[in-house]
């Protein structure tokens, strides 16, 4: 296939995955209103899992995972899927959309402090320091903001549980930097999914009595389709598509566009506030975050990706 087909297709990959992983999160807000957030979460890598999964093994006549294959996955599953996916749906009942996939996109600057801090990385450079301050300022910009606009009594615990979450997905990256396996990705993605869907309805429970599924609105079962459909298969497909085909500077690009398709979104479909503090404090920290990822790319020439809702 000419090299510019294949572009051209890792360039639709990239669309796809910058706009509709920015959609996930206002769904995945309207969803929770009318259910517990992880067994909402818990159904969405349930129905996505079995939907890749079975492809694979039906259809690409794939072998079932070895217990190393298997130990690695369910690894990665609580920390991909059960924590980071899981506690960044949570925290959408106590903070807006937007707020919580900016956080998501922080993920960069966590990576750089933990391979820092646990991994005796190189020093930062001064691109790095600057993409720091940058990204600090701006999250300050838009919790200040946030804060003023929003009434709601947990609205640090939403925050937290945001933060652990991205904290989660980066742990998830440089463990599968660190301990990789040969197994395809696609395939990979649909085991996690699979066996995060297992814990996550085990952590609902405890948190909260799972609703009976014949009691779950209507609406939220077409979230849940397009959850799956859209956010699960379809964009994490293109994602790792475009991973694969694409300049890794390139590819990236749709960390800093997700959290805005959220911001502007959020107020059509859920009313949520957009004001311009919250629109230049999301500008600066995703200028902060594009520098750090610049310069790992720069000194490491190692991928950086954002936490997936």
């Amino acid at each position: 296939m000419p090299s510019t087909s294949i572009n051209n297709k890792g360039y639709l990959a990239l669309v796809i995955t910058s706009f509709f992983w920015g959609t996930t999160w206002v769904a995945s807000k309207i969803g929770i209103s009318s259910i517990p957030a992880l067994q909402m979460a818990a159904i969405r890598q349930l129905l996505a899992g079995i939907i890749l999964v079975a492809y694979f093994i039906t259809v690409k006549k794939f072998p079932l995972p070895t217990s190393r294959q298997f130990g690695w996955l369910t690894v990665m599953a609580m920390l991909m899927f059960v924590f980071a996916n899981g506690l960044s749906t949570m925290s959408l009942n106590y903070i807006p959309a937007g707020l919580s996939a900016l956080i998501g996109a922080l993920f960069p600057l966590s990576l750089v402090l933990i391979e820092r801090i646990f991994f005796k990385a190189k020093k930062m450079t001064a691109l790095t320091l600057t993409g720091f301050f940058l990204g600090i300022a701006g999250i300050a910009i838009v919790f200040k903001e946030n804060i003023f606009h929003n009434n709601s009594p947990h609205f640090n615990w939403g925050v937290l549980l945001s933060v652990i979450a991205m904290l989660s997905w980066s742990f998830g990256a440089i463990f599968t930097a660190r301990n990789s396996v040969n197994m395809d990705p696609y395939y990979s993605t649909g085991w996690q999914m699979l066996i995060s869907s297992v814990f996550l309805f085990l952590f609902s429970e405890a948190v909260q009595p799972l609703m009976p599924l014949h009691l779950i609105p209507f609406k939220v079962w077409l979230v849940i389709i397009y959850l799956v459909a859209i956010g699960s298969i379809l964009s994490f497909m293109a994602f790792i598509y475009s991973m694969k085909k694409l300049p890794t500077a390139i590819a990236s690009l749709y960390a800093y566009i997700n959290p805005l398709v959220a911001m502007l979104l959020a107020p059509m479909f859920i009313n949520e506030k957009l004001t311009a503090n919250i629109l230049l404090g999301s500008v600066v920290t995703l200028l902060g975050v594009f520098l750090v990822n610049y310069s790992i790319k720069k000194n490491q020439k190692k991928l950086i990706a954002e936490p997936e809702q």
